[in-house]
């Protein structure tokens, strides 16, 4: 099995590594110090090395942060972890922020005194980051020093950093070859006036280079960072043995790990920076060798967004592949949930069978949520053998999973009722339907932005005086990150939409305690179709590339307008024929009738 339902949170111990951090400041002569869930590369998921905030606080979320000071240490998590953070750390030492609602500036202000030096890593925090809150701490002379990582310090068993293979990922996959890539990027350089650019982004580095690799799990990358000059040449700063399956060309010359900072100095003339992800050692390291700085985006950001032909064909078909699995998995489901006997972790272990039956799977792209009842309320749960629960009678089930395949990244989510629902039920769950429909049906003027589409999931939702605390959609890579920006469907989401861009759309509606309900297919930009009558501007919309039926049994009808049930209807007529002649005879039983028209 891929997926562990390990407790890896242990609030029990926090007390005891807090103190002993607390005993590090003092000894540093630091009024406070600052932990991120972030490790050097910006990863959504760090190895086990970089597992810092999880290893002192107890919280796993995927996002957060801690500050400690002498004597308060606020744990900061946004709406998504509300629930969850409670039942993870010790509340007892550690308090739940609110976060953005309350900024860490904010929060320093009220709970640090005048004076207070802060300390933190500058590998695992930007620039900008330390100058917002320093900026907004001036007038109080809270200043902040970088230092060495003193949870390291007091982590005894740590874990080694990762040294897993690299591979090439072949160019038929990528539909660009690394040399076009580059020498695209370095033109735009060379335009600018720039001379090299920092890659600190393992996904970007991994797209420039076409390879993979396996430092951490469920994303097929290498922890490295490279610096792309303006000739096209690569400078790749990673650990030697993880490069014994791949050849390089002259010009992409890997040098160890750790000559990366050494090889700041070195450089010359206008050197860009993604200041969003960029170290703030990195912005220091070339400052410090008068080395003129450019902040900017990361250059492989957009055109890694903007997906290939081939890339969507490999979507195409992994989505496929993809599908099949799932139909079997909810026949199988619909044939055991009722027997009250299933749980969990039966789900997820099920789920992740059924994939790997299709022989190409290679990782699940992320830890496979399968919550259900006041579990599906979390949107990021994560069951475990200590929060594991058997599935009961007239409860909801949200499974929210996916798969990586080496021609494309999946990301699915299907609410499902076992026995009859309530009335509340088909009521929420066909206001968070007309919210995803909506937006598969969207067509907008080239320019918008996510967060221009990101109402047309909650209009349905607001009008009943509900929503969601999450985004909508988030970019998704070609076998890379299920979490990729800088796409995305949110009310931060100012990335034009462009197309090729594969998003994720999945509204959702969570009540504390009850249930929770989402509804995730996956989208990819494209050209709008041309319309009779319309004007000479050019639209966009979306291609569906995710087709697994959604459950007609919580759907309340008279809820929906004849355009969405003519929508649904045809969503799930092409369902049926994409997948009826792939599946079981018993899933093609349950495909029939999970496909009937309203």
């Amino acid at each position: 099995m891929f997926q562990s339902f390990e407790t890896t949170s242990h609030p029990e111990l926090g007390a005891a590594r807090l103190n002993a951090l607390r005993a590090q400041m003092k000894a540093q002569e630091l009024d406070g110090f600052l932990i991120p869930r972030a490790d050097a590369f910006r990863g959504e998921v760090v190895a086990p090395h970089d597992e810092r905030l999880s290893w002192l606080t107890g919280f796993t979320g995927s996002a957060g942060f801690a500050a400690v000071l002498a004597d308060k240490a606020g744990v900061f998590i946004d709406g998504r972890y509300t629930v969850q953070v409670r039942g993870q750390v010790d509340l007892e030492v550690y308090t739940p922020v609110n976060w953005p609602a309350t900024k860490l500036q904010d929060w320093l202000r009220e709970n640090a005194t005048d004076g207070a030096v802060i300390g933190f890593d500058p590998w695992l925090h930007t620039r900008s980051e330390i100058t917002q809150v320093s900026d907004a701490l001036t007038d109080r002379k809270i200043t902040f020093q970088p230092t060495g990582n003193l949870v390291d310090v007091i982590w005894d068993d740590q874990p080694k950093p990762p040294m897993a293979p690299v591979t090439s990922y072949p160019d038929e996959f990528a539909g660009r070859s690394s040399a076009d890539k580059r020498a695209q990027i370095a033109g735009d350089m060379v335009e600018a006036g720039q001379s090299a650019v920092i890659i600190t982004l393992p996904e970007s580095i991994a797209w420039l280079l076409n390879i993979r690799g396996a430092d951490i799990t469920r994303t097929p990358f290498a922890h490295a960072f490279a610096i792309l000059h303006a000739d096209t040449s690569v400078d790749l700063f990673i650990a030697p043995q993880k490069l014994g399956g791949v050849e390089f060309p002259e010009d992409v010359r890997p040098a160890p790990f750790e000559h990366f900072a050494e090889a700041l100095g070195t450089l010359s003339g206008k050197v860009l920076i993604d200041k969003s992800s960029a170290p703030f050692a990195v912005s220091e390291g070339l400052e410090q060798a008068n080395v003129e700085v450019v902040e900017g985006t990361d250059p492989c950001a957009l055109p890694r967004a903007c997906k290939t032909e081939a890339e969507i064909a490999g979507s195409r078909a992994a989505h496929r592949r993809d599908a099949i699995a799932m139909v079997e998995f909810l026949a199988w489901l619909d044939e055991e949930a009722p027997k009250g006997t299933l749980t969990e972790i039966d789900v997820a272990t099920t789920l992740e069978g059924y994939r790997r039956a299709t022989n190409q799977l290679k990782d699940i792209s992320f830890e496979t949520i399968a919550g259900s009842g006041p579990n599906a309320a979390m949107a990021h749960y994560r069951v475990t053998e200590q929060s594991n629960r058997t599935i009961r009678n007239g409860e909801l089930l949200l499974v929210d999973s996916g798969g990586q395949y080496l021609d494309g990244t999946t990301d699915i989510t299907r609410t499902v009722t076992v026995g009859e629902p309530t009335d509340l039920h088909r009521r929420c769950f066909t206001l968070v339907l007309k919210g995803m429909i909506a937006v598969s049906r969207a067509r907008w003027p080239e320019g918008l932005a996510g967060r221009d589409l990101d109402p047309l999931a909650r209009y349905p939702l607001w009008l009943a005086g509900l929503d969601y605390d999450h985004g909508t959609g988030h970019g998704v890579g070609a076998y890379l990150s299920v979490h990729e920006g800088p796409q995305r469907i949110s009310r931060t989401g100012e990335q034009a939409l462009e197309p090729g861009m594969i998003l994720s759309n999945e509204p959702g509606y969570y009540r504390e305690g009850d249930f929770g309900i989402r509804t995730e297919n996956l989208l990819c930009v494209t050209e709008a179709p041309a319309l009779t009558g319309a004007d000479d501007r050019r639209m966009l919309s979306f291609e569906t590339l995710t087709f697994v039926p959604i459950d007609r049994r919580l759907i309340d009808t008279k809820l929906l307008d004849d355009d969405e049930r003519n929508w649904l209807d045809s969503y799930h007529r092409q369902t049926r024929d994409r997948l009826i002649d792939h599946v079981s005879e018993m899933a093609r039983t349950w495909l029939l009738q999970a496909t009937e028209p309203l």
